[in-house]
């Protein structure tokens, strides 16, 4: 059996012949999905790879799901603004780094003691926001 073929934006993508690896990668995909939803509330785990993981477990494994997570309410549109570097809404941007800085700084406040925790935490905040300012302002 021929693998199948799909022409799409990122170019004629193969699928993987073996139903195993395809069901494996199918697996992922959904496993990267539910870690990246929750990095939506959590600020230390991001949110992108992973959904962008998944997007490439899909896309190998089930056009189905990679359309699905393509077109999806919460964050297709995001994705596909992301993939297509379009950028990324200043709303969002704005939004996003008020609750990380709000949630980091209340962690290092009320959450830790530990003075090596903290200033991890405090570069992971900065890291975030050094790669939210990079990526280009939606308008």
């Amino acid at each position: 059996m021929a693998p199948e073929r799909s022409t799409s934006r990122e170019g004629d993508v193969k699928r993987v012949r073996s139903p195993i690896v395809r069901w494996a990668l199918l697996v992922f995909g959904v496993v990267f999905i539910g870690i990246g939803t929750v990095g939506i509330f959590v600020p230390i785990l991001p949110t992108t790879p992973f959904l962008l993981m998944a997007a490439v477990c899909f896309i190998y494994s089930s056009r189905r799901m990679y359309d699905w997570l393509l077109n999806n309410r919460l964050f297709g549109r995001y994705l596909k603004d992301y993939i297509e570097r379009k950028g990324i809404p200043l709303r969002i941007k704005v939004g996003t780094l008020v609750f990380l800085w709000v949630t980091m700084i209340l962690s290092v406040i009320f959450f830790t003691d530990s003075l090596l925790i903290r200033i991890i935490l405090l570069g992971i905040a900065s890291s975030v926001t050094v790669h939210l300012l990079w990526i280009r302002t939606k308008r």
